[in-house]
């Protein structure tokens, strides 16, 4: 099926064409004959690389032409920016469509997004979106649900289900598209979504699955290839003979240590090796390099930095934004040619290889020790072996290291069906946000009315809805001793202070502990002691750190007494470890709200940059929330402090910068240079002159430009 021939606009035939697309791939096609351009909801349970988002966009297409509006929604913030790519490039070059993409602020409608005609979030937003009663949701129609595998996920999951349920009781009529590579009840779900069903295992690249033992890859075909032992370790031998023959290599470890350590290894063999790089690509690899040190200079960084010019990278949860983004870039201009990840990259952005390892199939579990990773996610692996336009075929080989593993893998895994997609709506912590924010956004309502709306979510399509009526019932009970929500005989209603929380988008539980702290806590509590309260609070992440010594702890809690809002429990008490963790937790933020830099954070506490953007994001958004539900339960004293504690966590400065700092452009380190040189205010500022500004370390002419347009 020729791109010319398609009934789709002129812009998008021509941006096709101009990216080298000119016939449709087999489940593409398969997609138009179902009738995808007719406005025919679909499921596309198709491999990765097929071209499922490229039928979205056709089909997108046709909505905007009409004067639709359409909402493309994504799991992560990463897959966010690459969509928003991809649809500028395809839907609004020459057209004049716009796109916009919304990924933040969990405390507005948003209604800037009524001028765009695509709009691009994650499911959390969209979810928060809709609490919020945002206007311009009633224009969609169109709505793609990308990832949607991710329905069965622990805690994403339950979020998009709801999304889902909302959306279709709100909208009626709209297309609807899913799209996953690995869905093994398509035909549930589709049930379930009222959309035909288009299963495929069609793969522009074929995708050779196996096992390495030792220095042979044995593949399902029965194939057997021996790799050329250049290296003692048989995960950096298949990848050096791999760059050999011109290719790529990801090595999926189970943990962000194993993961490092790959990269360390295949970094030092590719140097050992003096034929892996040649000349131009080394200097190439040394410029990302110098770009990822002028971020931020540390141990950690400089490690990553030497790998990186070797010509191999780790990429996991630890890594910031700007070092992810360097490292994706690196690995796609074909110069970076090995990249050892965590799990987390191959449910994320969509970065192929000609070879992909699988270092492990067993994963630590609290309370349950190592047990094997789902089909599902190994697939996941499987999905990123052979990248369109550069590779012939791809291999996915998991790594054995016994005979009897090696059955047990073929077996499992290889052939394996993959697990069923399973709702995961049925706990109590989801259940409590996701009932509050029903009662909430959709008053008034009576029980029986809230019964019947989770009769429509894809847990009662499959089990029925009297499985979790009890559970709601349960859930209504702790909402109503919580005075979230009032109940009366049969009607429900949201009190304001419920209907705040749910705006908030924090868990219910969240709001139960910082009204116990104001209630019980210090009517002037220092910095540390507000810090210390939100991070006792089931939103703030405990992430990865250096254990610090009891001693160590026992004093700096001594410094800080006085000014906690919770006196701390005795040891023997069941709560001290949870009041203990906050307080590591609390440490680590304080030394950024104290202007640390970030690679002093990783020397004293083993925080990683990645790490350390999620939890001062969390706190600062979780700080702005205790702060509204103190105003609206009526203890006015802790209104400003967690308001300006809020700011101070989003810039990692002192309070006197604060001022400065939200001037666009100006960042912690610009703010206290300018402080240093006597422009303390705005008003100092607004009086400086081009030349004096010049001589700040920092300050250029692009940033003066930037500031009088602000002033």
């Amino acid at each position: 099926m020729l791109v010319e021939e398609l009934p789709i606009p002129q812009f998008l035939k021509e941006n096709l064409l101009k990216a080298g697309i000119r016939e449709l791939y087999p489940p593409q096609a398969e997609a138009v004959k179902a009738g995808v351009l007719d406005g025919e909801n679909l499921i596309l349970a198709t491999p990765t690389a097929s071209g499922k988002t490229l039928i979205a966009l056709m089909a997108a297409s046709i909505h905007l032409i009409r004067g639709g509006k359409i909402l493309y929604l994504v799991p992560l913030r990463a897959l966010a920016s690459e969509k928003l790519q991809e649809i500028q490039e395809l839907l609004c070059s020459g057209s004049g469509f716009k796109v916009a993409a919304s990924t933040g602020d969990y405390d507005s409608s948003d209604p800037w997004l009524a001028k765009y005609d695509i709009i691009v979030a994650t499911n959390e937003k969209a979810d928060s979106l809709l609490r919020h009663k945002a206007e311009w949701i009633d224009d969609l129609t169109m709505i793609v649900f990308d990832e949607l595998h991710l329905l069965g996920d622990e805690d994403r999951g339950p979020t998009l289900e709801m999304v889902i349920t909302k959306l279709k009781r709100r909208l009626g009529d709209f297309q609807i598209l899913g799209l996953s590579a690995t869905i093994s009840n398509a035909q549930e779900l589709a049930e379930w979504l009222g959309a035909k069903p288009i299963i495929s295992d069609w793969r522009p690249v074929p995708l050779k699955e196996g096992v390495l033992y030792g220095f042979q890859a044995e593949f399902a075909d029965g194939e057997i290839r021996r790799f050329e032992q250049i290296d003692e370790n048989v995960i950096v031998n298949a990848v050096l003979n791999i760059l050999m023959e011109g290719g790529q290599a990801l090595v999926f470890a189970p943990t962000r240590r194993s993961a490092e350590n790959y990269a360390m290894r295949l970094a030092q063999a590719f140097t050992r090796r003096l034929n892996i790089l040649r000349d131009d690509e080394k200097e190439e690899l040394r410029r990302y390099a110098e770009e990822l040190l002028a971020e931020e200079r540390s141990v950690f960084t400089e490690n990553l930095a030497k790998m990186i010019m070797a010509g191999a990278a780790f990429h996991h949860a630890g890594l910031s934004y700007t070092q992810r983004k360097i490292v994706e870039k690196a690995f796609r201009s074909r110069i970076l040619k090995a990249i050892a990840a965590t799990p987390t990259l191959a449910a994320g952005v969509n970065l192929p290889a000609r070879l992909v390892l699988i270092a492990g199939i067993r994963r630590y579990q609290v309370g349950r020790g190592y047990v094997g990773i789902p089909v599902l996610e190994y697939k996941q692996f499987c999905g990123r072996a052979g990248r369109p336009g550069y590779d012939e075929i791809g291999y996915a080989l998991t790594v054995v290291r016994r005979r009897d593993e090696k059955e047990y893998i073929m077996e499992k895994y290889v052939m394996g069906e993959l697990e069923k997609i399973r709702s995961r709506l049925a706990s109590e912590r989801h259940l409590r946000t996701h009932v509050l924010a029903i009662v909430a956004s959709e008053e008034p309502r009576t029980l029986d009315n809230l019964i019947k709306f989770f009769d429509e979510t894809f847990l009662a399509h499959i089990y029925g809805g009297y499985v979790i009526e009890g559970l709601i019932m349960d859930v209504v009970d702790f909402l109503e001793s919580a005075r979230f929500i009032e109940v009366k005989g049969d009607e429900v209603r949201a009190t304001k202070l419920g209907r705040r929380v749910s705006q908030l988008y924090i868990d219910p539980l969240t709001a139960v502990v910082l009204l116990e702290i104001y209630e019980r806590g210090a009517k002037t509590p220092s910095a540390f002691g507000l810090l210390h309260s939100i991070a006792l609070t089931p939103d703030v992440p405990t992430i990865p750190m250096k254990r610090l010594g009891s001693g160590i702890l026992e004093s700096e809690l001594d410094k800080r007494i006085d000014g906690l809002m919770i006196p701390p429990p005795d040891p023997e008490e069941e709560n001290y470890e949870e009041y203990m963790d906050a307080f590591r937790i609390a440490l680590v933020l304080e030394a950024w709200i104290n202007e640390a830099p970030e690679g002093e954070l990783y020397e004293r506490f083993r925080v990683q940059p990645g790490d350390m953007a999620a939890l001062r994001e969390r706190a600062s958004w979780i700080a702005y929330a205790a702060s509204q539900i103190a105003k609206i339960a009526g203890y006015k004293e802790y209104v400003q402090p967690y308001d300006k504690l809020s700011d101070r966590l989003r810039y990692g400065v002192r309070e006197e910068l604060l001022p400065l700092v939200k001037l666009r452009g100006i960042g912690r380190v610009r703010a206290r240079a300018l402080y240093r040189a006597g422009y303390t205010s705005i008003e100092k500022l607004k009086e400086a002159k081009p030349e004096e500004l010049m001589k700040i370390p920092g300050i250029g002419s692009r940033i003066i430009e930037l500031l009088k347009e602000q002033l």
